[in-house]
């Protein structure tokens, strides 16, 4: 777990009395053993939506500065992106000051402060008025320049990189909002997707990025007792903050969508008579199987960077399928080959 020192010292015995009511209810995930990818999705989404509705004014009056409480100072919230504490009190539009920011940046499906999408506590934070005016809409992904007054942080033309101590925390928020918000009862449905310059559309980047904040950021002490804070509001949870292990069921790691989306292969000749090339321009492992339509496993062997030829001779002639899969089994690709007599 990386602590969040970036921010403050954290008193311990503090944290410790708000943690001991920091518990699962028993029973909450029931319903999601042993699933993964879209049925994970699916049953989460069912646990956790429909969940107590309020304003946007209330998360200035009373939601935020309860979930986003300096736990050393009970006056003051801690602003995402730059770990200051500042006064509650402290709230406005000019220099110095805090606002709300939607990490799911709202025009990312157009939802406004309209409740429920626009007014979630679990992806809305406390922040410096002039940082937030900076991440703007930008989809998140690593690099850019410096941005002013925030340590660590970096921007370009079309993305947002905040600071380590928060990666996990906002990767965390933009899953929570693609599974909460699935398009039921006139809802956004919105969706993370591996590319930036996603706005409009209800979409949010970049998933390869993401994925691997979650596991370079794990959930911390302040994340817990927020998502705590949130869930005796609105009454539900943010599942990832929970089991930030749901993520890579879901998704994948941030290798396996790399090797989706960039994975540069090609299998030729197809209809083939007694050998086909392989030609692989990455510098993964990765590994190939060859089986009969009666599922059969034919031929198998690793993968090397280049043109590897691989001889059916002794096969006959009919189709067969190819899968590349990654070292770990993951499947990558597979392709339909027909095998034709001379």
């Amino acid at each position: 777990m990386k602590s969040k020192l970036f921010y403050l010292p954290f008193t311990v015995f503090l944290f410790t009395t708000l943690l001991t009511f920091a518990q699962i209810p028993p029973g909450y995930y029931d319903g999601t053993e042993g699933l993964t990818g879209t049925q994970l999705k699916a049953a989460l989404h069912n646990i956790i939506k429909g969940h107590v509705e309020f304003s946007y004014n209330n998360l200035r009056d009373f939601i935020l500065p309860a979930s986003d409480e300096d736990p050393d100072n009970p006056n003051n919230v801690i602003l995402i992106y730059t770990g200051i504490s500042r006064a509650k009190s402290n709230f406005g539009g000019g220099q110095g000051q805090w606002n709300r920011e939607h990490v799911w940046a709202k025009s990312h499906g157009g939802f406004g402060t309209t409740p429920p999408a626009g007014t979630d506590a679990h992806h809305i934070r406390p922040a410096d008025v002039q940082v937030n005016s900076a991440r703007g809409n930008l989809d998140f992904d690593n690099g850019g320049s410096p941005v002013s007054g925030c340590q660590g942080c970096k921007k370009d033309s079309d993305s947002f990189e905040p600071p380590d101590a928060v990666k996990g925390d906002v990767a965390r928020m933009i899953f929570y909002m693609a599974v909460r918000y699935e398009g039921d009862n006139g809802e956004p449905d919105l969706e993370v997707v591996d590319r930036v310059n996603t706005s409009p559309a209800p979409e949010h980047g970049k998933l390869s990025a993401l994925l691997l904040w979650n596991t370079q950021d794990p959930p911390d002490d302040f994340e817990m007792n927020r998502n705590e804070v949130v869930y005796g509001y609105q009454q539900n949870r943010n599942p990832f903050i929970d089991y930030p292990e749901f993520v890579d069921e879901i998704w994948g790691t941030a290798n396996s969508v790399t090797d989706n989306l960039n994975l540069d292969l090609s299998c030729y000749p197809n209809p083939f008579v007694n050998s086909i090339y392989i030609e692989y321009g990455g510098n993964r492992s990765l590994t190939y199987f060859i089986d009969s339509m009666d599922g059969k496993e034919i031929e198998t062997g690793v993968l090397s960077p280049g043109k590897s030829n691989i001889n059916l001779t002794d096969s006959r002639p009919g189709l067969y399928v190819l899968v590349i899969r990654t070292a770990n089994g993951k499947q990558l690709k597979s392709y339909k080959l027909l095998k034709t007599a001379r």
